[in-house]
């Protein structure tokens, strides 16, 4: 199997994805694959918040939703075009995926097998039924993705790398489990926003985007803003008052209502409008339905406090123009070739 025959394997998935969208689930008469797969990832997508609170069914729709926006022709050609796959021998890559926001470890399952290596999958529990149904699918369309996928609950063996993805205290095992492999292990970061003042309340509604989807769960979801002084916050709070329904769902009301109970009983000054709580902290990784923010005099000393601190930082949101920024409202958008902690994938792959 070479890279067309990949490529064109994952494009194929990504046209069938295109049936599960916010907008609706609907069958495509003309889709080869629905007799034996759309029920199967509907009752997924059905079922998804039984075995994961946060995963809803609008989330979930969300993130299959952004990967057929993703698996075209256009943007995979585009992606492995920079590199030169040598169609060798393959290596096996244990990849072992965190459980935070559904599909969060699909980018590192592509990539490995993209390069035309076996990728050997330990779960989240948190995201255990979606990654199989794929495989299923990759291997239907195509037999020589049989044998290159396995998944294991169990002691991982007989590999030639690892990607790990986990938070800094499991970053310390992995480093000490998997040290003598080649590897990629990924630790916490988090997104970040600057304000200047003069965004528009359209921006700002996009901006509600970058924090409240995924219920602000993952590591490219703003977790912090940066805002001139004096910043008038009845803008932000008037923009993002669309997000207001977050509040109904339960497991974030419990988070917003212990998390203010505690500030309150420490007598911090909160900024609060009922389904989101703003303190000042000089901290990145804020709690569910907290947005932290921290006051700036000086745009470029800020910029060389965010280059020092590249380290905790998946991502910078504003919409000055600025290298490496992300346009309020794309946090959650990353092209395949916006590696996560800025570490090239399948560079890293190809070199073992």
């Amino acid at each position: 199997m070479n890279l067309k025959q990949r490529i064109e394997a994952f494009v194929k998935l990504g046209e069938f994805l295109t049936q599960f969208s916010t907008e609706r689930m609907a069958k495509k008469e003309d889709s080869e694959f629905n007799n034996l797969f759309f029920d199967a990832f509907k009752m997924q997508i059905e079922r998804s918040q039984e075995y994961n609170g946060w995963f809803t069914k609008n989330n979930v729709l969300r993130a299959l939703e952004s990967w057929s926006n993703t698996l075209t022709t256009s943007k995979l050609n585009k992606w492995t075009s920079s590199y030169t796959f040598n169609e060798k021998r393959p290596k096996t890559v244990a990849v072992i995926m965190a459980g935070n926001i559904p599909l969060v470890g699909f980018h590192d399952f592509l990539s490995v097998l993209i390069s035309g290596y076996n990728v050997q999958v330990k779960l989240s529990s948190n995201d255990s039924y979606f990654l199989p149904l794929i495989a299923k699918f990759l291997e239907h369309y195509n037999e020589d993705f049989k044998g290159r996928i396995t998944f294991n609950k169990e002691k991982l063996t007989e590999y030639d790398a690892v990607i790990a993805t986990g938070s800094d205290n499991t970053a310390r095992y992995f480093e000490h489990y998997f040290g003598k492999h080649p590897n990629i292990i990924r630790k916490n970061r988090n997104s970040v926003a600057i304000l200047t003042g003069n965004e528009t309340q359209k921006e700002l509604e996009l901006l509600g985007e970058d924090i409240f989807l995924y219920f602000g769960l993952g590591c490219r979801s703003v977790s912090k803003v940066f805002v001139p002084n004096k910043y008038n916050f009845d803008v932000l709070f008037k923009a993002i008052y669309k997000f207001k329904e977050i509040i109904e769902y339960k497991k974030y009301e419990n988070n917003y209502d212990y998390n203010k109970a505690v500030y309150l009983m420490s007598l911090f000054n909160l900024k609060e409008n009922g389904f989101l709580m703003l303190k000042e902290d000089s901290q990145y990784a804020s709690p569910i339905a907290t947005l932290f923010y921290e006051y700036y005099d000086d745009f470029e000393k800020l910029l060389e406090k965010l280059q020092q601190d590249k380290e905790r930082i998946q991502c910078v949101v504003s919409n000055e123009n600025a290298v490496d920024f992300v346009k309020l409202g794309n946090s959650q958008k990353p092209e395949l070739w916006n590696y996560a902690d800025n570490v090239d994938t399948i560079e890293f792959l190809l070199k073992l």
